[in-house]
């Protein structure tokens, strides 16, 4: 068997019903080695196997410097008892020079009733309380929850724009800085993947103008209306400047990814018009994601 190389491997984990099989079948899409349900005790055996069929696969092409292979694992509270060794099993995995980064998907409670409710399904916990077996599910995940590189709150997301968050987040090259451009409204919370948040609640609010009130920031009137005065001007000035400062520094860290959040009262109006003149500023040298996590949500 060929020696091992360095793998990519992205432990995918959270409470049952906040999205973990589409979160899979996402990375499965974006090149990712998927396996479930993997007892923890197996990880190094399994990082062993397919890291070194990679390595055999890119030494038959010629490829001495090849990117490292990526892969996937979902575990959850069926773990059981596994789950209490997760510190030690990520920490060896890292000390064979392998990049572990753990994913953790989230939800609030009512969110998870309701997607259980309209599935059916069992939680896999629960008895007769459903919420019961959240909370215990919560508990016994705390492990990986500590552990999390990256936390992904799915409860205002549908299924299309969660595989959307994870392509942003794991579909590029590791060594490259991806850099996220999110506009959200205050009054729905704050995106918990948010590494960076603006608030531009002070600027004036087209919600307040009845022949701007109904349309978004994307459009040409609201973004006139919004961008058109001294303040915006200069808080587009200083927060460019604050991302020319930062980005290259998360690059130093060594940072697959970050997301600056721009935020007003309903995600509709101010922060689109930000986060959209933001995009034409920011250097070039790095992939860029535009979001707007709120837009179609109702009026601000």
């Amino acid at each position: 068997m060929a020696a091992a190389r360095p793998m990519r491997i992205i432990i995918v984990t959270g409470v049952s019903g906040a999205g973990k099989s589409t979160a899979l079948k996402a990375l499965e899409d974006a090149g990712y080695f998927c396996v479930d349900n993997l007892p923890l005790p197996l990880m190094g055996q399994f990082a062993e196997l397919i890291s070194s069929a990679k390595g055999s696969d890119a030494a038959a092409r010629g490829a001495a410097s090849a990117t490292p292979s990526q892969a996937a694992v979902g575990v959850d509270a069926r773990e059981g008892e596994f789950l209490s060794s997760s510190r030690e099993v990520f920490s060896a995995l890292r000390k064979e020079g392998h990049q572990l980064e753990v994913l953790f998907l989230d939800a609030d409670d009512d969110v998870l009733v309701r997607r259980f409710s309209e599935t059916r399904r069992r939680h896999p916990l629960s008895g007769d309380d459903l919420r019961e077996g959240i909370a215990r599910e919560r508990e016994i995940l705390r492990p990986l929850r500590e552990e999390a590189s990256a936390y992904v709150d799915s409860g205002h997301l549908n299924v299309h724009q969660l595989k959307g968050v994870i392509h942003e987040r794991y579909r590029r090259s590791a060594d490259v800085l991806a850099v996220t451009l999110l506009s959200f409204g205050f009054k729905h919370g704050l995106p918990a993947e948010a590494d960076v948040v603006l608030d531009v609640r002070f600027l004036p609010n087209p919600y307040f103008v009845e022949a701007l009130s109904g349309s978004t920031g994307e459009e040409a009137a609201v973004r006139d209306f919004v961008l058109d005065n001294g303040d915006a001007r200069e808080f587009l000035e200083k927060s460019e400047a604050l991302l020319e400062f930062l980005l290259p520094r998360a690059e130093r860290e060594g940072k697959a990814y970050l997301t600056v959040a721009v935020g007003c009262t309903g995600g509709r109006h101010r922060s689109v018009a930000v986060v959209q003149e933001l995009a034409k500023r920011l250097p070039k040298r790095h992939p860029l994601t535009v979001r707007h996590r709120d837009l179609a949500r109702g009026r601000e």
